[in-house]
C-alpha cells in the first residue's frame, strides 16, 4: 500500500472546509432531519466521487489511505456508505462463500460509522451493505466487533443486521450476486504486493482480483510499474506456485516498462534452472486461465505474454510460444500457421494440457473475429468456415467441434435477423450454404436446420 499524496489530503480538507462552511449543514443541525442531511449528500458526495475514481483509476494502492481519510468527523458521515460497500465487497470469499481471511478493514470503516456523531442517519444507507459482510463473516468476528461497540443503540443495530437466511450458502451466493450489480460502475480495488512467500499466500487471491481488474479495463497503471517489477524480481517468490500464476497475468494484462521486461524474462530463465517440472506447472495454470470465467485471454493478451517471455522458458514452453508466434504473426487462416499447428499437435498427445491450451488459444481466436465480424460480410465466413473445418479436422476433437458450433450458429442467427426476406439473395444463400455446412460437419441434424429456417408464426391474439 502506499500513503495518500498530499494533493488528495487537500483535496479532502478543502471539502471538509467548505461542509462546515455550508447552510446546509447548519439546516441539518437545527433540524437533524434526513431531508436535511439529504441535501448535504446532494451537494458534496458527487465530488468526493469524483476524488476516489481520481485516485482509484492512477493510484489504486492509495485507496485504503484515501478512504481512511474520509472518515473524518469534518465530512458529516458523507460517502462513507459507499466506503462500507467497498470494503465488504474487496474481501475475497472461498468456496463456501465466507471470507477467506477476517476483512480488518470492514472492521475499521464500521467501526467508525458507529461512532459517528451521524449515525442515525449513516445506518439509513448501509443496511445491506453490512448484511451482506456479516453473511460473509464468520460468528465469532461478528460477536467480537459488536461487543466493541459502547452505545446500545448502535450496538442493537448491528445485531439485527446479521440475517438467518445467510447461514445457507445458496443465499449467501445470490446476495453477493445482486448487491455486487449495484457496484458494478465502480472502481474500488486494491491489493497489497507481498514480499515473501507468506504474505504471498496470505494476499493472492486478493492480489489477483486486483490485477485482473486492472487488466480488463482501460486504467493507467503507470503508478504500478515499481510494485510489478519489485514483485517480478523478487527471488524469495519463485519458487511457488502463486508466483507463477501472478506473473503470467501480469504477463497477459500489463505493458511492462524495460525493467519489467527484463525482470519477467529472467524470472522464466530462473525457473527453468530450478524448476524441473516447469512446463508441466505452466500448462496446468494456463489450463486453468483458459478455463476460468474471470479471465479472457484475447490474442492480444497472448500475443504479449509471448513475447515476454521470448525463448527463456524450457523447450516445451518455448515450443508452443514460438507456434502461437506464427498464428499471432501471420493470423490463423494462413497456411503456414495450419501446418505448424498440426506439425506442434502431432508431437503432443490429443488430450495432452499442451494441446487443451493451443485449442483454447484459438477458439479465442475463432471467437474474437466471429463476434466483430458483421452481418453484411457473410461472404468471409463462407471462407473462414473453410479454415474452421481444417482445424477441426486437425483436432478431432468433440468439445472443440462443439464450440466451434456455438459460434457459427450464434452468427448465423445475426445473420437471419439482418436478412428478413426470404426471397432475397442474401436469405438465400445464407440458407443454402448453412443448410450444406451444417449437415455435413454434423453441426445439426436435417430437421433440426428446417426448424432453424422456418417462419415463425406470430400467435393469434383473442
Amino acid at each position: 500500500m502506499e500513503n495518500l499524496d498530499p494533493k488528495f489530503q487537500k483535496s479532502i480538507d478543502d471539502i471538509a472546509k467548505r461542509i462546515q462552511e455550508s447552510e446546509a449543514l447548519s439546516a441539518y443541525l437545527d433540524t437533524e432531519e434526513y431531508d436535511q442531511y439529504k441535501e448535504l449528500i446532494e451537494g458534496f458526495e458527487p465530488e468526493i466521487q469524483e476524488l476516489y475514481l481520481s485516485v482509484s483509476n492512477e493510484h489504486p494502492l492509495q485507496i485504503l489511505a484515501l478512504e481512511k481519510a474520509l472518515l473524518v468527523d469534518e465530512l458529516e458521515g458523507l460517502y462513507m456508505p459507499k466506503i462500507v460497500g467497498y470494503s465488504v465487497l474487496r474481501g475475497e470469499a472461498n468456496e463456501n462463500m465466507k471470507y477467506r481471511k477476517p476483512q480488518d478493514h470492514f472492521k475499521h470503516v464500521l467501526l467508525a460509522a458507529a461512532n459517528s456523531s451521524n449515525f442515525e442517519m449513516i445506518k439509513l444507507r448501509v443496511g445491506q451493505s453490512i448484511q451482506m459482510g456479516f453473511g460473509l463473516s464468520s460468528d465469532i468476528w461478528i460477536t467480537n466487533l459488536i461487543e466493541s461497540v459502547k452505545n446500545s443503540r448502535v450496538k442493537y443495530f448491528l445485531q439485527s443486521q446479521k440475517l438467518p437466511k445467510y447461514r445457507d450458502i445458496r443465499q449467501r451466493k445470490l446476495g453477493v450476486i445482486k448487491y455486487k450489480k449495484q457496484f458494478e460502475s465502480l472502481n474500488y480495488y486494491t491489493a497489497e504486493f507481498p514480499t515473501n512467500a507468506i504474505e504471498l499466500k496470505g494476499n493472492y487471491f486478493e492480489l489477483r482480483s486486483f490485477l485482473l481488474q486492472r487488466g480488463k479495463n482501460d486504467y493507467n497503471n503507470e503508478s504500478l510499474n515499481k510494485h510489478l517489477n519489485a514483485f517480478i524480481n523478487n527471488d524469495q517468490l519463485k519458487g511457488e506456485e502463486e508466483y507463477l500464476k501472478i506473473i503470467l497475468i501480469i504477463g497477459l494484462f500489463f505493458d511492462l516498462d524495460k525493467t519489467g521486461t527484463k525482470g519477467f524474462a529472467d524470472a522464466f530463465d530462473y525457473m527453468k534452472k530450478n524448476h524441473s517440472n516447469l512446463s508441466e506447472e505452466y500448462f496446468e495454470v494456463l489450463d486453468e486461465m483458459f478455463k476460468s470465467e474471470e479471465i479472457n485471454i484475447t490474442p492480444d493478451a497472448d500475443k504479449r505474454l509471448a513475447s515476454l517471455i521470448n525463448g527463456k522458458a524450457d523447450d516445451e514452453i518455448n515450443l508452443y510460444y514460438t507456434l502461437m508466434n506464427t498464428v499471432h504473426g501471420k493470423g490463423f487462416v494462413h497456411e503456414d500457421s495450419i501446418e505448424a499447428v498440426q506439425a506442434y499437435y502431432s508431437q503432443h498427445e490429443g488430450l495432452s494440457l499442451n494441446n487443451k491450451c493451443l485449442r483454447a488459444g484459438l477458439l479465442n481466436y475463432f471467437t474474437q473475429v466471429m463476434e466483430n465480424l458483421p452481418p453484411e460480410s457473410y461472404q468471409d465466413y463462407f471462407e473462414i468456415n473453410k479454415t474452421f473445418v481444417q482445424y477441426i479436422n486437425i483436432f478431432s476433437n468433440q468439445k472443440f467441434n462443439q464450440a466451434v458450433k456455438d459460434l457459427s450458429l450464434k452468427y448465423v442467427k445475426k445473420l437471419l435477423k439482418r436478412f428478413i426476406d426470404k426471397r432475397g439473395r442474401d436469405y438465400q444463400d445464407i440458407k443454402k450454404f448453412v443448410k450444406a455446412t451444417f449437415l455435413d460437419l454434423g453441426f445439426m441434424k436435417e430437421k433440426e436446420l428446417v426448424e432453424l429456417f422456418k417462419t415463425k408464426r406470430k400467435k393469434k391474439t383473442a
